[in-house]
């Protein structure tokens, strides 16, 4: 990784350094994000730009340890997922996924060039304890860390899509795989027993999955399975499917945030499939950025509550019996839900296109949020790991910041 002085301080921390990691992506100036879940970044706070430079795909880096934040470049690249595990941080991205090492300051790039299918990055964890990543018309890949080899699923495998957003492994052993094609269950975790993979659809549930572009999945109660979906939650519980949308509470109402949608594209006039949504919705003339139905992020916290961050309509939250929708009006920065993330504390931390909050569950209310003044590389937050000690590491477009623990 190549590093680069800031170009100038950024906000009002004048202890903040901003490093520019290179990391093998192009590090152009600040520009709109292209992937098709997400509009423009049009209006929001971005990173200062800086030249072009040259490619490196390994290497080290010198990190000031006493700075408040660390500001990581990954050029005209959009961070999708960030994944911890002791000193080493995974970083996914429109680009690859980057390995860097907080222990020595090493890392490396992970891409099409060696042994991925594909460079789009939307899922990175951990797998019957290898590396895992989904991809962006890839599939799914598994790192064999002591040989630097990539072991690739994909459809004639058995997963339902190319395009993977997300992986669960649920407390009895079997594995869930989120696509834009229906969800996948491998019975026991046995991925390469074809026989044990299963793959729900809106067709093969008789409409108890909602929709088959699958964005999130997380475990619940009992070993209740939730989904994300472009049509709403669904819950698999007691081999049954059970489902809200809208009309079910889901997401706050459009005359409710019609004055806060921050992005006036609208994706129904990009795809087919985003406009028989609005039509399937009645929102044939609601011509921003809004769809409650649209579920991008997903968490289940410790107490077993479910929040479902929606497409314009707010964080919604579920008790077991009903949904509450919050929005800019009960003080979340933001209606685009970006990124849900429950620490080891068990606070909720949520991502939106104006900032990144945490929910205060002792008065119901939320913190105020941070912003590129507070050390955030920009305020759309879509990614986001934190360290048992503290630290955040947050995703956006174009970068990563770093916030010790102690300075936010």
């Amino acid at each position: 990784m190549t590093i680069y002085p800031a170009l100038r301080k950024l906000g009002p921390i004048a202890a903040g350094i901003a490093i520019f990691v290179q990391a093998g992506l192009a590090a152009a100036g600040p520009a709109t994000p292209a992937a098709p879940v997400h509009p423009p970044m049009s209006g929001a706070a971005q990173h200062p730009p800086i030249a072009p430079q040259p490619q490196e795909r390994e290497g080290k880096v010198t990190v000031d340890p006493a700075a408040k934040f660390t500001h990581f470049r990954v050029g005209n690249k959009n961070v999708k997922a960030i994944y911890l595990e002791g000193s080493v941080v995974w970083v996914g991205t429109s680009g690859g996924v980057v390995r860097y090492d907080t222990k020595d300051d090493s890392f490396k790039l992970f891409d099409a060039r060696n042994g991925l299918l594909s460079n789009g990055m939307f899922y990175v964890g951990r797998l019957k304890g290898m590396l895992a990543v989904g991809t962006y018309g890839g599939g799914l890949s598994l790192l064999d860390e002591k040989t630097g080899q990539w072991k690739n699923y994909n459809i004639p495998d058995g997963l339902g899509d190319a395009f993977v957003y997300d992986v669960i492994t649920a407390t009895n052993g079997d594995i869930w795989i989120a696509t834009w094609s229906g969800v996948n269950r491998i019975r026991g975790g046995n991925l390469d027993d074809r026989s044990k993979w299963d793959l729900y659809t809106v067709e093969n549930t008789k409409g108890g999955v909602p929709n088959d572009w699958i964005y999130g999945l997380a475990e619940g109660k009992n070993g209740d399975i939730w989904l994300a979906t472009e049509g709403g939650m669904a819950r698999f519980a007691n081999n049954k499917w059970e489902n809200w949308n809208h009309a079910k509470g889901l997401g706050a109402p459009y005359a409710k945030v019609k004055d806060a949608i921050a992005f006036k594209n609208d994706p129904g006039k990009q795809s087919t499939h985003h406009a028989k949504q609005k039509q399937e919705m009645g929102l044939q003339n609601v011509d921003v950025a809004y769809n409650p139905n649209y579920v991008v992020s997903l968490e289940v916290d410790k107490q077993g509550t479910v929040w479902a961050g929606t497409w314009g309509g707010g964080l919604a939250r579920f008790d077991g019996k009903r949904w509450t929708n919050y929005t800019t009006l009960e003080g979340l920065p933001g209606n685009h839900i970006f990124m849900l993330h429950v620490d080891n504390t068990g606070k909720l931390w949520i991502g939106t296109n104006n900032g990144l909050t945490s929910y205060v569950p002792e008065t119901g209310k939320f913190a105020k949020a941070m912003t590129t003044a507070d050390g955030l590389f920009a305020n759309n937050v879509f990614a986001m790991g934190s360290s048992a000690k503290g630290d955040l590491w947050v995703g956006s477009f174009g970068g990563v910041a770093h916030l010790r623990s102690g300075q936010k």
